[in-house]
């Protein structure tokens, strides 16, 4: 197992998502995490990515599910 550290950006639009995006290499590493530090129990990843309030960019999320932006667009529109 190898292995490798980066320079990544953090931002929290809202108390329960962290978003990591890796700066040097963007196509290498994207992470999302829906966490539950106010009200402890399940949060699924769909409800927070994409029922977020504000929502995410689509462009944003495109890229880092490998979707066309009119399915993430389709998906938000679901939440």
């Amino acid at each position: 197992m190898a292995l490798a550290s980066s320079f990544a950006s953090a931002s929290d639009p809202s108390p329960l998502q962290d978003t990591c995006v890796a700066i040097d290499e963007p196509k290498t590493a994207v992470a999302i995490a829906g966490l539950s530090s106010q009200n402890p129990g399940v949060i699924t990843i769909s409800n927070a990515v994409f029922g977020s309030n504000p929502p995410i960019n689509p462009d944003f999320l495109a890229t880092a599910f490998q979707l066309d932006k009119k399915v993430v667009e389709f998906l938000q529109a679901r939440f």
